[in-house]
């Protein structure tokens, strides 16, 4: 089975226009955490001035859950854990691509967890300029679109994992 994508028609995971389609496809995870306000978890990224989840990209050898734990420690300063799979994003539709700087394009494919604080305090890191709480319903305007689909869907009362 062949299949065609119109790379054309989507913008990437901020809303810029593709200007080819990607170079690779890559692996990636985001962590989706919850205050006791049931307010989510945001960063302000430094590379592109957008809020974001916690996360990035898998190693290799890596388990997609570890990748998700040591991203979060490394992006915030908080120990988690796995608490429930959220679900796995492909679909270039769901701005499922990034654009870097230095001109490469990649798909990625994200598995998402909800994770639960365990120790640490919030601390900055070279990739963020801010650690936020947001209520759901009051998201940043500056929001990576593929994390905004992400947050709704780990607030949607649903039992399986969303497969987008």
């Amino acid at each position: 089975m062949d299949f065609e994508f119109d790379w054309n028609k989507h913008p990437d995971n901020i809303g810029r226009p593709l200007k080819r389609a990607p170079d690779r496809l890559a692996v990636g995870t985001n962590a989706i955490m919850f205050d006791d306000d049931g307010r989510v978890l945001l960063e302000h990224r430094s590379d592109n001035g957008f809020w974001g989840l916690p996360g990035g990209h898998v190693e290799i050898g890596e388990p997609v859950a570890d990748a998700a734990v040591r991203e979060v420690y490394e992006e915030t300063g908080l120990r988690v854990r796995i608490k429930r799979m959220v679900g796995v994003y492909s679909d270039p539709a769901n701005f499922c691509v990034i654009q870097y700087p230095d001109g490469n394009i990649a798909h990625v494919v994200t598995t998402v967890f909800e994770c639960e604080r365990i120790d640490g305090d919030l601390t900055l890191s070279d990739e963020s300029t801010e650690l936020r709480y947001f209520a759901t319903d009051a998201l940043p305007e500056a929001m990576l679109w593929s994390h905004r689909i992400r947050v709704e869907d780990a607030i949607t009362p649903e039992g399986a994992p969303f497969v987008k």
